[in-house]
C-alpha cells in the first residue's frame, strides 16, 4: 500500500479546504466539490457535511476512487470507508482543532457526517 510523503501530508493538512472529484462509474471525474480535510498521524480523512446524502460522497462510496487538489498538489486517491471506530474520536478532535472556530465544525462530529468518514489513500 502506498503512503503519503511528509511533504504531501503537510501540504494537504495545511489546506483549509480541498477539492474532491470522485471517479464516476464510467471512469471520468465528477465535478470537484470543496470539502474539509483533517490529519491524524500519517493519515488523511474527509467527511461529507451532508452525511450519506452528499453527492460527492455517494459517488466516492460507489467507485472508491477519485482525485483531490489543494495547495498546488493534485493526487489520485482511493477512498477507504473502513475507518476504525476508535479512530473516529481522533478524527472528531482533529475537526474541532482545525475548524472549531467555525459554527460548522461541531456538526461534522455528529452522526450523519461522522458516518461518512473516508480515509484518503494515495494511489
Amino acid at each position: 500500500m502506498t503512503s503519503w510523503s511528509s511533504d504531501d501530508l503537510t501540504r494537504l493538512d495545511d489546506a483549509e479546504e480541498i477539492q474532491v472529484a470522485p471517479e464516476q462509474g464510467d471512469g471520468t471525474l465528477r465535478r470537484p466539490t470543496t470539502i474539509w480535510i483533517v490529519r491524524t498521524g500519517d493519515e488523511l480523512y474527509v467527511r461529507s457535511v451532508n452525511g450519506p446524502e452528499g453527492r460527492w460522497y455517494r459517488t466516492a462510496e460507489n467507485t472508491h476512487r477519485g482525485q483531490i487538489r489543494a495547495n498546488g498538489t493534485t493526487k489520485n486517491v482511493a477512498f477507504d470507508d473502513e475507518a476504525d471506530p476508535a479512530v473516529n474520536e481522533q478524527i472528531d478532535a482533529a475537526y474541532m482543532s482545525k475548524y472549531g472556530r467555525t459554527p460548522w465544525a461541531e456538526p461534522m462530529t455528529r452522526p450523519g457526517p461522522r458516518d461518512t468518514t473516508l480515509r484518503l489513500v494515495p494511489r
